[in-house]
């Protein structure tokens, strides 16, 4: 490895009266830097998404006349290495400066997708779109890793859930700017795209989608810079079990140490039951996360349960649910569990459930109401939907958060990132590729329909609430001793 990514070696500790201030300071600095530098990776990295609609456009109205299915295998790619590169750069992040880190990774990855906005020949082929998504989903998995590794050196055990789930919306925040920021690109220097299509000038708006907000992207990696540091060491302080007097924490390695690669997966990682247990439980968790918010516009509207526009409408609902939830979700872990993880997780997983419950049995219950309340029959169930995937989104982000969290809290510090990477490949790679996008894709599309699909959804709530419960006890011992 490069010794540029070492980390830092610990500084001699400053004045007793300047720790205190100094602490205070810097805990909000690293604090804003993790969130803005992961809410920045989410402005690098679903752009093709939104794009796609101008480049399936007929290259004389300045789109590529690709299919959605082409374009699909594109975004294909991002998922599955991200799913990888989360994992494998979890444990290079364990050695390296958690700074120089996601820094690197951010500005990369908004170098990269700038590109394929600003040079025709990122967007001449599908194999040529899929490289490029395929590195950019891969320099994808140094947000998180580094992030988690902040966060357990600047953040004790028994506030760290609490913390972490305010954290966690940032991917929430970074999902709903992109967005914005690709509209506004767009009507910005949209114009500024064109190209030649037979003799005739066409004007190729979409690629300000890839270009404005991966430039964004690049000012919040100078704010990261700015704000991030290492650990409390790097900079003079003692650790922050010390500081806090936070007895509940592992205390198996030191900082600045590097965990030999064997040991941080064998040791850490393939002998630790319960984090196999956990990763199974994130299996499920983001089956039903993406399985219901991937496919929320088209069921709402193959169902006549929306229109298009309301259904977008929808899906900007559930997303945005997820911040004050998960929220919520860690401070109920903080304050009614001492930090632990799984009895908040099985709550929330059982309120879910009945959540998903709701959103399938939508038009029953809408006419059941409108029946019984004499109100109009159409308002009440976009009114039903609506409250359905936003409850959805209240319950689910929680787990996605706490997970990571439970996670983390298993292994020593030197071991975050590796423990954040293997759950999180089992979730991206398992729940959301295989299970949420072939599995639930390919039952919606068969004789079972849509019903099938939500079997298998509830049944994947049930699953998660029931992997989460198994670490129960065990969390409590693992932790608390």
């Amino acid at each position: 490895m490069l010794k540029f990514l070492d980390p830092p070696a610990p500084k001699p500790l400053l004045p007793d009266e300047k720790i205190a201030s100094e602490y205070k300071k810097m805990r909000l600095k690293v604090f804003l830097g993790a969130f803005m530098g992961y809410a920045g990776y989410y402005l690098v990295r679903k752009n093709l998404a939104l794009a796609i609609p101008g480049m399936t456009k007929p290259i004389a109205d300045g789109g590529l006349g690709y299919t959605n299915f082409q374009l699909g295998i594109g975004l294909s790619a991002i998922g599955i290495a991200y799913a990888f590169s989360k994992f494998i750069m979890g444990a290079v992040s364990d050695r390296s400066d958690a700074r120089k880190f996601m820094v690197i990774g951010l500005i990369l990855s908004s170098v990269l997708m700038m590109s394929v906005g600003l040079f025709p020949f990122a967007t001449s082929s599908v194999a040529i779109i899929f490289i490029f998504m395929l590195i950019i989903g891969w320099l994808s998995g140094m947000g998180w890793p580094p992030c988690g590794r902040i966060m357990v050196h600047w953040f004790s055990q028994n506030e760290r859930s609490f913390k972490m789930s305010i954290w966690n919306t940032s991917h929430t925040f970074g999902s709903g700017s992109l967005g914005m920021l690709a509209t506004a690109g767009v009507a910005l220097i949209g114009g500024f795209f064109v190209a030649d299509a037979s003799g005739v000038t066409v004007v190729q708006s979409w690629k300000a989608v890839f270009v404005f907000p991966a430039a964004v992207a690049l000012v919040i990696a100078l704010f990261c810079w700015w704000a991030l540091r290492d650990t409390p060491e790097s900079c003079g302080l003692p650790s922050i079990d010390k500081y806090r007097n936070d007895l509940t924490a592992k205390k198996e390695s030191h900082p600045g140490e590097k965990i030999p690669f064997k040991v941080l997966f064998v040791k850490y990682v393939f002998r630790n039951k319960l984090l196999w247990m956990i990763a199974l439980a994130n299996v499920f968790v983001y089956l039903v996360r993406y399985g219901i918010g991937d496919w929320a516009p088209t069921y709402c509207q193959e169902s006549g349960l929306l229109t298009p526009n309301q259904s977008n409408l929808a899906f900007s609902l559930h997303n945005y649910a997820g911040i004050p939830g998960t929220i919520l979700c860690g401070w109920v872990s903080s304050r009614f569990f001492k930090g632990r993880c799984a009895p908040a997780n099985v709550i929330y997983m059982l309120l879910v459930f009945f959540s998903v419950l709701l959103y399938w049995k939508a038009a029953p219950v809408a006419a059941f109401l409108s029946d019984t309340f004499s109100t109009d029959l159409v308002a009440t169930r976009v009114t039903v939907v609506y409250s359905a995937l936003i409850a959805i989104g209240f319950f689910i982000y929680g787990p996605v958060a706490l997970i990571g969290v439970q996670a983390v809290n298993l292994v020593p510090k030197n071991a975050a990132g590796t423990a954040a990477g293997f759950v999180g490949l089992f979730g991206y790679l398992f729940g959301d590729s295989l299970l949420s996008k072939l599995v639930i894709g390919g039952v919606s599309s068969s004789s079972w329909g849509w019903n099938g699909a939500f079997w298998v959804l509830t049944i994947g709530c049930l699953l998660a609430a029931i992997l989460s419960a198994t670490t129960w006890k065990r969390e409590k011992a693992a932790l608390l001793g």
